[in-house]
């Protein structure tokens, strides 16, 4: 189906049926969806606390997929992660439904908005957005914003609000974000990923990623913000407009004057070589002190004052999954992240190390068998600074195991690692393990974060 197909599909339809509808971004799309006036329903492989809000909030969901699930609905909305054998797509197949990508359903919501700002970048998209939506709201902007993670002040990872802005996190996977029509485009870095889709490499992704820089300067209003200091992103969008931000080099936002305590920073932004506003970053890490500078370039340019920007981005308190504090055992502090690649591990146990006096001792569960695989030396290298490390099964996700990988293996060649067979057993180890002072980092974006709930528990 075209563009125009797709989006006549939608505007004509009553009754949406979204296959994977648990997921958090599917999830959010039906909520939005919903809150227009449509009928929607869905179904997912199992039930989660995602599928029994849906339920809570009037939507339908069927825990398994069958052909029967679709009957009477106007057009089918799937995610990727969904393959063409599922019995919902062959039926909607079979009755001549519209079969729409995930990501052409948000372009669609997305196109009523006067300032669409899409965040990508293989790091950071969610709490980057999490940010520029807190601002914009906090400022009185009123966007709606479609998040890749729950934030407590949106109470979820949507929000449906009346002003000009729609938020969205842009995603790389399969060249989705090329679906999308932004007018800000922010590009926090480029990244080695998905590599189950990028079999040409970096060299496919950054060419990717400047396609998705060029939408923005398309577009009626042109603004990209990019990574100064990341030099595939540099790589990637050389001679294109933008504007950029940074730490090492040369930027029109840059950090200074940066010092840590607790591992939180704090730092100056300096815009175009004048002081702008310094920031008192609450959450962890020095690669939160990138995702500020995106941040407060796109609000600078939509109209938040340095004064505003710079009270507002302090105040951020981050989202679910990222960083996130769930308890204690032993005198050790327990958090969760979604770190699922080697220099998001890296980031984290970085962050982690600033904050403790005690040992890091990490939980990690690999995503994918490919990316596993494609990145098998690099996940090793990534734990150097952390003390222990227990590895549990791979999260399959979407694929089978055709790269003969393993946690096994992984724990096998990486300093200090070890290889737990359940999720029970490593929660059984870390309590074994844990003392006063320590951190405990559970990572991973499968469901390894149900570990933390049995540890301090």
């Amino acid at each position: 189906m075209s563009c125009n197909e797709i989006f006549e599909a939608l505007r004509v339809a009553r009754s949406l049926f979204f296959v994977g509808i648990g997921g958090i971004s599917m999830s959010s799309i039906a909520f939005v969806f919903g809150s227009k006036g449509y009928e929607v329903r869905g179904s997912d492989k199992v039930q989660s606390a995602m599928t029994k809000k849906l339920e809570s909030c009037g939507i339908r969901v069927f825990h398994g997929h069958d052909a029967s699930h679709i009957v009477g609905v106007d057009a089918v909305i799937y995610t990727g992660a969904v393959d063409e054998s599922n019995p919902e797509i062959s039926e909607a197949k079979r009755l001549g439904l519209p079969l729409i990508y995930r990501a052409d359903a948000l372009a669609y919501l997305m196109k009523e908005y006067k300032t669409r700002i899409g965040v990508s970048g293989a790091h950071g998209k969610s709490t980057c957005t999490a940010m520029i939506s807190h601002v914009l709201i906090a400022s009185g902007k009123d966007p709606t914003v479609m998040c890749g993670a729950e934030t407590a002040e949106m109470g979820g990872a949507y929000r449906v609000g009346n002003g000009a802005d729609f938020v969205f996190e842009a995603c790389e996977y399969k060249d989705s974000f090329l679906e999308f029509c932004p007018t800000v485009s922010v590009i926090l870095n480029i990244d080695l990923d998905h590599t189950d889709y990028f079999t040409g490499g970096i060299d496919q992704i950054k060419s990717s990623f400047r396609k998705y820089a060029m939408l923005a300067l398309s577009s009626h209003a042109p603004f990209v913000v990019s990574n100064a200091d990341d030099e595939n992103t540099v790589s990637a969008l050389d001679g294109l407009k933008k504007t950029t931000f940074g730490i090492e080099n040369e930027a029109d936002f840059r950090a200074d004057n940066i010092s840590f305590d607790g591992g939180f920073a704090s730092f100056d932004i300096v815009c175009r070589g004048e002081f702008f506003c310094r920031v008192n970053l609450s959450v962890p890490g020095r690669h939160n002190i990138y995702n500020a500078l995106a941040s407060a370039a796109v609000c600078d340019h939509a109209g938040v004052s340095a004064e505003d920007i710079a009270a507002y981005l302090s105040d951020f308190k981050g989202l679910s999954r990222r960083f996130e504090k769930k308890g204690s055992i032993g005198g050790a502090d327990v958090y969760i992240d979604y770190a699922h690649h080697p220099k998001e591990i890296a980031s984290s146990i970085s962050a982690a190390r600033r904050m403790c006096g005690g040992r890091v001792i990490c939980i990690f569960e690999p995503h994918t068998y490919s990316r596993t695989a494609a990145l098998f030396r690099e996940f090793a290298a990534s734990f150097g600074n952390a003390d222990e490390i227990i590895f549990v099964d791979i999260y399959a996700a979407r694929e089978k195991n055709d790269c003969g990988v393993s946690s096994r293996a992984l724990s096998a060649v990486t300093p200090r690692g070890e290889y737990s067979a359940s999720y029970e057993e490593a929660a059984k180890l870390v309590r074994e393990k844990a003392r006063l002072g320590d951190i405990v980092l559970v990572l991973g974006a499968g469901t390894v974060n149900e570990i933390a709930d049995i540890i301090v528990q």
